[in-house]
């Protein structure tokens, strides 16, 4: 679902067996209400836009991954587009749903419930990796390093900038302005869009910016 987002843990940081009890139950907390919310959704599955908006930039076979997916709007285009493609999601029912779809379509997609802040994705791993209303700053380098030679990252989420209630209320879970090209700043610029509250504010893109990146041959 478009209007949903994922928040960062932000646990105290503590040591030894302390933290990993709390991190644990962090994450199983995060995950019970991620699948509350799910149970109860209603409306279409849509992809985010970064996506839609620049398929052409796909390449023709790949390896895909839609990091924190959801229903996995973003994996299903993907896997239209002829990538294999992982769903990865620390909920469990958007993930089974997911999967069902998969079959039912006979698309390419293997999901997996997986605490992504906790496990990232492996180096080098992935031709095209789609991020859509998550925001873990600490996962990034994991991001750029799970990409292989050539590979892109999109990445599309809220800003502080904003004019409208979507979105987290904690600031600290959403991008100062041009965020994501500083996080992301060792990889080939293609595309970006932020437009804060310059002109016309109730037209064009607002309260989100979006970004796509190639890692550098």
């Amino acid at each position: 679902m478009e209007n949903f987002y994922r928040l960062t843990k932000g646990n105290t940081v503590r040591t030894g067996v302390t933290l990993r009890i709390d991190a644990k139950t962090s994450s199983m907390r995060i995950k019970a209400k991620w699948n509350e919310r799910y149970r109860t959704a209603t409306g279409k599955r849509r992809a985010s836009l970064v996506l839609k908006e620049n398929l052409h930039l796909l390449p023709d076979h790949g390896h895909a991954l839609d990091l924190a997916c959801g229903l996995g709007a973003n994996a299903i285009l993907l896997a239209q587009q002829g990538l294999k493609v992982e769903a990865w999601d620390i909920a469990d029912v958007p993930v089974a749903a997911l999967q069902d779809l998969a079959l039912k379509r006979q698309l390419s997609i293997q999901t997996e419930v997986r605490d992504v802040e906790a496990h990232p994705p492996e180096a080098e791993t992935f031709d095209v990796i789609v991020v859509s209303y998550f925001l873990n700053r600490d996962i990034t380098p994991a991001l750029v390093a799970a990409l292989k030679t050539g590979g892109l990252i999109y990445y599309q989420t809220f800003t502080r900038q904003r004019v409208s209630d979507r979105g987290p209320q904690r600031e600290e879970f959403r991008l100062v302005e041009q965020e994501l090209l500083h996080l992301f700043s060792g990889l080939q610029l293609l595309f970006y869009r932020e437009e804060g509250r310059i002109g016309d504010i109730h037209n064009g893109l607002r309260d989100e910016a979006m970004f796509i990146g190639r890692k550098k041959t």
